[in-house]
């Protein structure tokens, strides 16, 4: 399958307790821990109900099967179609997609992300990492970006569908969408940051 991903809101202050050596561990036991049900690639939150573990929720993408590379191929297809998004939400959804999975603003642009910048000082291995600072930054976009779908129908199906690869339909494209949009802004609402583990 390639490279894996699992999408964690964690409470920052709660792993940041752990010494940094430990911070893995910390995740990959909330990640995989005996707390879910055999299913793991089944779509939504999974909650632990064990004493303790009330500092994390997992989250399943829809029709990802937890691989990364749905979050990679919905990167080129905003690439393809971005430039026939009317400005204003093109502007948002750049800022929303370049901090979560496409990663091409500043490239593309010329105009870096305007997210606090902050290099990870977990010592693990994660595609995401994502600080509640960020992160309510992130839940504002998608609060403005998330009104906007039914714009980018036709620029989709116009310029970004194929046959090939993940993320083949505008309709896969906005449950995508949709879903990141559900990862931050539940973290936002308490306060927590977003992390990928790479699997």
């Amino acid at each position: 399958m390639g490279v894996a991903i699992e999408v964690l809101i964690v409470d920052w202050s709660r792993v940041e307790a752990v010494a940094p050596g430990g911070r893995e561990d910390l995740l990959s036991d909330a990640a995989f821990g005996e707390a879910y049900s055999d299913d793991l690639f089944e779509h939504g939150w999974s909650w632990s109900t064990q004493p303790g573990e009330d500092w994390f929720g997992r989250y399943a993408f829809r029709n990802t099967f937890g691989s990364y590379k749905p979050h990679f191929w919905a990167g080129f297809r905003w690439e393809y179609m971005r430039d026939f998004v009317e400005p204003e939400g093109r502007e948002v959804l750049d800022r929303f997609n370049d901090a979560l999975f496409w990663h091409g603003l500043e490239d593309t642009t010329g105009v870096g992300s305007v997210l606090p910048e902050r290099p990870c000082t977990w010592e693990a291995d994660l595609l995401l990492w994502c600080p509640p600072d960020h992160v309510s930054l992130i839940a504002a976009w998608w609060r403005q970006a998330g009104r906007r779908l039914g714009e980018l129908r036709e620029p989709f199906i116009q310029h970004a569908a194929e046959s090939g690869g993940w993320i083949k339909t505008f309709e896969s494209f906005a449950d995508f969408l949709t879903d990141w949009g559900e990862v931050v802004t539940e973290a936002a609402r308490r306060d927590w940051g977003v992390v990928g583990l790479r699997c």
